[in-house]
């Protein structure tokens, strides 16, 4: 045997051993465009995965941060409301020509602005909205459902804002304050530490009574010396108004002839504890817009 044509054999059978091996895998198929198919069991394409996966995870990421937003938003709605300014919802027409309002009825909507007395102290011609003293709540009743789902709801609302608080809110314009003497008499008319009071906001067809005539508008009264820290306040629509006069204590003998308020002051003041803040302007309805008037009536500024 040539041994050059051996060497040739042995070489090419090496060869065929190795490249052309029955125990070597057989290589992959191609698809059309090339690509080795992907083996189900093994996994799947994760491009696609990840591209079908991404909706649901910007979806959940949006709301997330919508609920965030909608919570600070009533976060700092509440803060406004507890330590800025809230709005308040006028009841009755005590306030009348000032402030509209009547019983069943929607009246103004006015802000308070609740900053003003965390570094001064209400003045003489200030509108202000006050929680009713023990002795204001008699005849109160609670504007709450009877229905505990209701009244929750209420409450929650009220939290914040959204429905006033069960609570005898009042809103009145201060005349005197501590330690000055009211007085009223049919000679003299409303004065304070002996000086007659101008009221512009006082009204002769709101009142259907002209002070002119009757300039107490009402019951002669005092004289009262209003105790330190505390409040004489009177509603614009003199004759329709339930305020300091209509609290106030009477001496048996004089409240027999006419003369009120000769009691004890401390009844028919308000303490200024109890003041909310100050009424600043009408919020609603759109056509009364505007600010409310804080004329001093001891100075007619």
């Amino acid at each position: 045997m040539d041994p050059d044509a051996s060497g040739r054999n042995q070489g090419a059978g090496y060869s065929d051993g190795v490249t052309g091996s029955p125990d070597a895998p057989d290589a992959p198929e191609m698809d059309a465009d090339g690509r080795a198919p992907v083996d189900a069991e093994a996994g799947t394409d994760t491009s696609e995965s990840t591209e079908s996966s991404e909706p649901p995870k910007k979806k959940r990421g949006a709301f997330r941060e919508a609920a965030i937003l909608v919570a600070i938003a009533l976060v700092l709605y509440y803060v406004m409301l507890t330590f800025i300014a809230r709005p308040y919802l006028i009841p009755s027409e005590s306030m009348e020509p000032t402030l509209h309002g009547c019983a069943g009825c929607v009246g103004d909507r006015i802000m308070v602005d609740k900053v003003t007395y965390r570094f001064s102290s209400p003045e003489p011609g200030d509108v202000i909205v006050f929680k009713g003293p023990p002795a204001w709540d008699i005849g109160y009743k609670s504007i709450r459902s009877s229905s505990a789902p209701i009244r929750w709801v209420e409450n929650a609302l009220s939290f914040i804002g959204f429905v006033p608080p069960d609570e005898n809110d009042l809103v009145k314009r201060v005349i005197a304050v501590g330690g000055q003497t009211v007085e009223c008499r049919a000679t003299t008319g409303l004065t304070v530490d002996g000086k007659k009071l101008h009221e512009p906001y006082l009204d002769v067809n709101t009142m259907m009574a002209d002070p002119a005539i009757y300039p107490c508008l009402g019951n002669e009264f005092g004289p009262v010396t209003v105790p330190q820290g505390r409040l004489w306040v009177m509603g614009d629509n003199r004759t329709h108004s339930a305020d300091s006069r209509a609290h106030c204590t009477n001496q048996p003998a004089d409240a027999q002839r006419g003369l009120l308020c000769t009691g004890d002051p401390m009844a028919g003041t308000v303490p200024v504890s109890n003041v909310i803040g100050k009424a600043r302007f009408i919020a609603w309805p759109p056509g009364r817009w505007g600010g409310v008037s804080s004329i001093n009536p001891q100075t007619a500024q």
